[in-house]
């Protein structure tokens, strides 16, 4: 269950946010008063599947993933979303059953907006909507390119393209150069990402560290050699 504290507005994670990245500081600041702060413990449940949906959240701090089961109870990992992206955001279009269910990697900090508030904003600031068009245009390109993703690669170059997506998302340079990207996922989980089984991931994995272009560290990752996992990828 989630825990609702109080926190200043923040305009600036909104902004950041893919779905209103082009609205003025001003209609942030408008839309931030409107929203509610949310904080998850680790393991926390946001949503979960089949619920209904008239809720959208940006994240602010921490990761959440999204998944959904099988009739035979196996999980599908849907996306691991990080600080500034927005879980949901279809729901303030057409409210219904959620597709999905969101939980808490780690621990996380969110920004709560109702159907009803959007659609007053949205009334106030109807030349918002391209902007939001735009957004929603290219999660689906995204989306799109993620089932090609796992229709025509096999299960290692599905691993090395999870790998630099994740790096695209997390991805941060350390002291000594590095590219260390900090995912906070389970090998389960990873498997889950990539539809694929737990031992067939940790053995691609172990190769591509044999191999030099990476090196595991618990739930970390070290990108040592993008342009082989970026070939392998293809």
């Amino acid at each position: 269950m989630s825990n609702k504290t109080d926190h200043s507005n923040d305009s600036s994670i909104v902004t950041s946010s893919g779905l209103f990245a082009g609205i003025s500081q001003k209609q942030a600041e408008r839309l931030v008063r409107a929203m509610v702060p949310v904080r998850l413990a680790r393991g926390a449940v946001l949503f979960k599947e089949g619920e209904p949906a008239d809720m959208l959240y940006i994240i602010r701090t921490g990761k959440i993933k999204l998944g959904n089961s099988s009739p035979d109870n196996r999980e599908n990992l849907l996306a691991l979303l990080g600080p500034g992206e927005i879980i949901g955001e279809l729901t303030l279009f057409d409210p219904g059953a959620r597709t999905a269910t969101a939980s808490a990697v780690t621990r996380a900090e969110l920004l709560e907006l109702s159907h009803d508030s959007f659609v007053d904003w949205l009334e106030e600031n109807p030349a918002a909507s391209k902007h939001l068009l735009k957004a929603l245009a290219q999660r689906l390109r995204r989306t799109n390119a993620a089932l090609g993703g796992l229709v025509f690669f096999d299960v290692p170059g599905r691993i090395a393209k999870a790998l630099l997506d994740l790096a695209e998302q997390f991805g941060e340079i350390t002291e000594d150069g590095e590219e260390l990207v900090q995912h906070s996922l389970t090998q389960e989980e990873l498997a889950h990402l990539v539809g694929s089984s737990r031992e067939t991931v940790n053995k691609a994995l172990a190769d591509y560290a044999s191999r030099g272009w990476i090196r595991l560290d618990g739930r970390s990752v070290y990108i040592l050699d993008r342009d082989h996992l970026r070939k392998r990828a293809s």
